[in-house]
């Protein structure tokens, strides 16, 4: 079976796991803040909080926003739900705006319109879809007009970059144009820690609010402290105390799978470049064979990490019958993803406004194989069983 996307472990991840399961700490050891400092090194931002998924990254920065009922969070309808979820989880109410389809990222211009109309935003989140990078320094600015805070969600985009409006190369989490970005380590995504996610910021406030929310709320620094004739003698601070500020949770990230981020993280780049190796083989076959398939990503987007290869299916193509003829040969393809908004949860909340963008670019999007190990010749394989399905 030639799965959509899978996990490329190596000796050295395995070995680095070993490690960490015969010493002494296997959660809250130095593991974590290694690969946090190594992670905000790789992106350029001063700092990065490990957590327990990219799910419990977008939570935890709706919480240190402040989130709360009667506040808006717009986000686009071509994502996991977990990007507009977050806004739930705080209490406040998601919002979507409409695609480009050019990139299936937020339009810029249709996200001016949402924030014209939009009550009390508090926060925007542009998805990195599939590895593109949506345009920043527009969606920041449109933000910034209206008091809002940018997160971005880049689930999909760790290792992507981008050429910001002065010619210089941004790399996706240095949040040169956000608050946070927030990141997913699922088996699938550009690395993994198993299960994991991570926020990265240049604010040291939400910094402190962020490391403390993931671990019950609970702050250890003496110099935060608020009752302070409980938390010291004189004024030496007592060993044992640490206060409850807030009602945080249980998001850490153990050692364990820290050693392994750090292992995979030191590959990344390696990872990223036979992604875009095989992305340029998909667009080579493709239009080798004059296939009617098209592609979403342009070929000079070279600072895409393609987590995805969206291919997309001619106008009145059944997908499904596409679908199980690509199984029948040992090829997995997944559809990513059925718009926001028409998730039954969504259409009952009264949210289910149509985006006919997000839905058009839906109705034809098939994500194609792609990771570190596709040989090339898997590609060319992927392409023929395409074509035999559609008939071409």
């Amino acid at each position: 079976m030639l799965p959509y996307s899978r996990q490329t472990i190596e000796a050295d991840d395995i070995e680095a796991v070993a490690q960490v399961l015969q010493s002494d700490m296997l959660t809250c050891g130095r593991q974590v803040e290694l690969f946090e400092s190594e992670l905000a090194a790789y992106c350029g931002s001063r700092f990065a909080v490990a957590c327990s998924s990219g799910t419990a990254a977008l939570h935890l920065a709706g919480l240190a926003l402040g989130w709360k009922a009667g506040d808006s969070v717009i986000t686009s309808p071509i994502t996991f739900m977990a990007s507009s979820n977050a806004a739930l989880y705080c209490g406040a109410d998601p919002l979507f705006s409409e695609i480009d389809p050019s990139t299936a990222c937020l339009d810029p211009q249709a996200l001016r319109k949402t924030l014209q109309t939009a009550p009390n935003v508090r926060a925007v989140i542009p998805v990195h879809y599939g590895g593109g990078v949506a345009d920043m320094a527009s969606i920041a600015r449109l933000a910034q007009g209206a008091g809002a805070a940018v997160i971005e969600d880049a689930c999909h985009a760790l290792g992507s970059s981008y050429a910001d409006e002065d010619g210089r190369r941004v790399k996706v989490g240095s949040c040169r144009h956000s608050a946070m970005t927030v990141f997913s380590f699922h088996p699938l995504k550009a690395i993994t820690t198993g299960e994991g996610g991570a926020i990265t910021t240049n604010d040291e406030t939400l910094y402190r609010q962020l490391t403390s929310l993931r671990s019950h709320g609970i702050v250890r620094e003496s110099a935060r402290w608020e009752v302070r004739e409980q938390g010291f003698e004189g004024d030496r601070p007592n060993p044992w105390y640490h206060e409850m500020q807030a009602l945080g949770f249980n998001y850490r990230l153990t050692d364990i799978q820290c050693a392994l981020g750090r292992s995979q993280l030191r590959k990344l780049d390696r990872f990223v470049s036979r992604r875009q190796q095989i992305a340029a083989l998909y667009r080579r076959e493709l239009a080798g064979t004059k296939s009617p398939v098209g592609v979403l990503f342009a070929e000079d987007d070279v600072g895409n990490s393609h987590h995805l290869f969206p291919a997309l299916l001619p106008e009145g193509a059944s997908r499904g019958e596409v679908m199980r003829r690509l199984s029948e040969f040992g090829i997995h393809t997944q559809v990513h993803y059925i718009p926001v908004p028409l998730q039954p949860f969504y259409r009952n909340r009264g949210t289910a406004i149509s985006f006919p963008r997000a839905e058009a670019f839906y109705a034809r999007a098939l994500s194609l194989p792609v990771f570190p190990m596709m040989k090339d010749a898997d590609v060319a394989f992927v392409v023929e069983k395409l074509n035999g399905a559609l008939g071409s």
